[in-house]
C-alpha cells in the first residue's frame, strides 16, 4: 500500500487513494486536479502511478453567528 502523505519539495502532499495504471487516466486526473486549484506530485512503484495533491488555503472565512 502507498504512503498517505509524501513530501514534494519540502512541501506535504496527500495520496488521493488511486493506483493508476494508464497514463492517459494519470493525465485526466492531474488535469481535473489543477483545474480544481490542487499542487499534483507524483511518483510510480510497482508499475502503478500515484498522485499526491495539496492545496493551499487562500482565504479563510469565520462565520460569528
Amino acid at each position: 500500500m502507498a504512503e498517505r502523505a509524501r513530501f514534494f519539495d519540502g512541501h506535504k502532499f496527500m495520496w488521493d487513494g488511486e493506483e493508476y495504471l494508464e497514463k492517459e487516466k494519470v493525465a485526466e486526473a492531474e488535469r481535473q486536479y489543477r483545474e480544481k486549484g490542487f499542487e499534483v506530485g507524483s511518483c510510480t512503484e510497482d508499475g502503478k502511478t500515484l498522485l499526491y495533491t495539496r492545496r493551499v488555503v487562500t482565504e479563510v472565512v469565520v462565520d460569528q453567528s
